[in-house]
């Protein structure tokens, strides 16, 4: 069968579920996957065809996607901030916001010059996004890496030895955490921040096949992560450390608060690329 004859029936079966433009998205990112063919080699080369194993293929995957599977974790990988990811159930797949988050951070830090080298923390690594984007972006950064999973956190050094990153990864639960026995010049976290009243939102590919354990909190008490990583960034932040977050969306105000009251300096809320609020950050 003719890949263009293909991809328009791909595209059909999948519409239903995640519109026109979305299912197109998810043919071309397979096509590249598999074929190594970009669209315009489909757009020049329109005799190209599928052979019956790569038939079979995609069907497969496309059985996949109607189940709404997320489809970076059918590929087994992901893109982020310019690096590839490998990613599956035991991770979140990375985000557009999130990479925002990792440009502020190097936005202020890329440019500083000290005797001795950044040590970064990000807390809640999962697929060790953040913290390999900074290791291979601030060339005097000493970066290390918590979670509480043990399934992430082999992901998160498998995903740090393909993009020759050097990050030290720590199993912790940071909940439990009295002291993190050195001194940081920056924490970050992506924690998890969605309240149990917001799953109504959330798209049944994320609610039914990513990490619950890194998605969700209480509803009575949304801020439980932020709250005791400031109480430690309080203790092990040097002086002048800065203090990062990506926040929920709706608790922008509330952030601010917690960071203001708990003696943070200079504390700034930013929108992402969609307009919401979404990143926080402080002084110490």
């Amino acid at each position: 069968m003719q890949i263009k004859q293909y991809r328009s029936q791909f595209i059909k079966e999948l519409s239903s579920i995640y519109g026109v433009d979305e299912a197109e998205s998810f043919f071309y990112l397979i096509l590249e996957e598999q074929k190594q063919l970009k669209r315009i080699d489909l757009a020049l080369q329109t005799d190209l065809v599928f052979s019956d194993a790569d038939l079979e293929y995609w069907e497969t995957i496309l059985e996949e996607l109607k189940k709404e599977i997320p489809v970076q974790y059918l590929l087994g990988k992901t893109h982020f901030y310019g690096l590839e990811f490998e990613v599956n159930e035991n991770v979140l797949i990375p985000r557009p916001e999130t990479e925002e988050l990792v440009e502020w951070i190097i936005a202020e830090n890329s440019k500083i010059e000290k005797l001795n080298d950044l040590k970064i923390l990000d807390i809640g690594t999962g697929s060790g996004c953040i913290a390999v984007s900074l290791a291979k972006n601030i060339p005097n950064a000493q970066v290390f890496a918590i979670d509480v999973s043990e399934k992430a956190l082999a992901i998160a050094r498998k995903n740090a030895e393909i993009n020759d990153a050097n990050v030290t990864f720590i199993h912790k639960n940071i909940l439990e955490t009295i002291d993190l026995e050195q001194e940081f010049d920056i924490i970050v976290s992506n924690p998890p921040y969605v309240r149990n009243l917001e799953k109504e939102e959330i798209k049944k590919n994320v609610l039914d096949y990513e990490p619950h354990l890194a998605l969700f909190v209480e509803d009575d008490d949304a801020l439980i992560f932020y709250r005791k990583i400031a109480e430690l960034a309080q203790k092990n932040l040097a002086p002048n450390g800065q203090l990062f977050f990506e926040i929920n969306q709706y608790l922008g105000k509330e952030m601010i608060a917690l960071l203001e009251k708990m003696n943070f300096k200079n504390v700034e809320l930013r929108k992402d690329i969609y307009g919401n609020d979404r990143m926080t950050f402080g002084r110490i």
